[in-house]
């Protein structure tokens, strides 16, 4: 992984993206500390989206359970 800094990110930033889409992922520091990182996009995994509409279909076809006898705020400790 790169590292570079906000500054040079700034000012260098095509060719930042030129390093990402090549595979490199990048690390922007700034005042010495991650702020950002830029990586490249990773491609869909058609296996993956399969599942995810396999188990959305069977939870949206579900029963409704338990009470919702609860309101917002008593989520939440005041």
């Amino acid at each position: 992984m790169k590292t570079i800094s906000a500054s040079d990110a700034n000012r260098y930033f095509s060719r930042v993206l030129r390093d990402v889409a090549a595979g490199e992922a990048v690390t922007v520091v700034a005042r010495g500390r991650p702020v950002a990182s830029i990586a490249p996009i990773r491609p869909r995994d058609p296996a993956r989206e399969a599942a995810k509409r396999r188990l959305l279909d069977r939870l949206h076809g579900q029963d409704v359970t338990g009470s919702r006898d609860w309101t917002r705020d008593a989520l939440y400790e005041r």
